[in-house]
């Protein structure tokens, strides 16, 4: 794991949206194996857009919430064509009024393509960052926030992408595995539990 970057395959920041979108509550790798035939069908937001609900659905329906994803990406591809030129944003905010993207999505198409300085919050990334001590937070905005605070501008389009993979494949939800984890000496769960009386 020397690279931290997204696990998710795309070639364009249509794609990459696509991609994203369909990766709520679903795994990358079910997401990857379903997206290179979605992008040679839809390979530009207008292709998207004029797709029935029917085409969509056949291909994405063994992808978590096929009904609501389906609608949601064709909503998003006549977004994109109505509103933004066929052009993927690059403010958060832009990317909100999207249908479909919230603002984890959001973050990540902002900080993968345009190396904004945001931090997306996911399931792992709430639970690692509590976990070893980076936020307190109990809700996600909070989490974001110290994570944001805590991160120099720079280093926080990457730093997702550390967290998330430390989540992963480390500091699992079930799991962790600690005896092979390097940041031992600074995470707080592990010296709460491993201090001598």
């Amino acid at each position: 794991m020397e690279t931290a970057e997204t696990e998710l395959h795309y070639d364009t920041p249509f794609h990459l949206l696509i991609a994203v979108i369909l990766s709520a509550q679903c795994t990358d790798r079910r997401v990857n194996m379903h997206t290179p035939l979605i992008f040679s069908r839809f390979k530009e937001p207008s292709d998207l857009a004029e797709a029935s609900f029917d085409e969509v659905y056949e291909l994405i329906k063994s992808i978590s919430f096929p009904n609501n994803k389906a609608k949601h990406l064709i909503g998003m591809a006549r977004k994109l064509v109505a509103d933004f030129g066929s052009v993927v944003p690059s403010e958060p905010e832009m990317l909100e009024t999207l249908p479909g993207v919230g603002r984890k999505t959001a973050n990540v198409i902002a900080s993968v393509i345009y190396d904004k300085p945001v931090i997306a919050v996911d399931t792992h990334v709430f639970r690692v960052s509590r976990r070893i001590g980076l936020s307190d937070g109990t809700t996600v905005d909070a989490v974001e926030k110290d994570l944001t605070a805590g991160f120099a501008p720079e280093l926080r389009p990457k730093a997702h992408h550390w967290l998330i993979l430390h989540g992963r494949y480390v500091c699992t939800a079930r799991k962790p595995k600690c005896a092979e984890c390097g940041l031992q000496n600074l995470c707080r769960e592990y010296i709460s539990n491993n201090v001598r009386v």
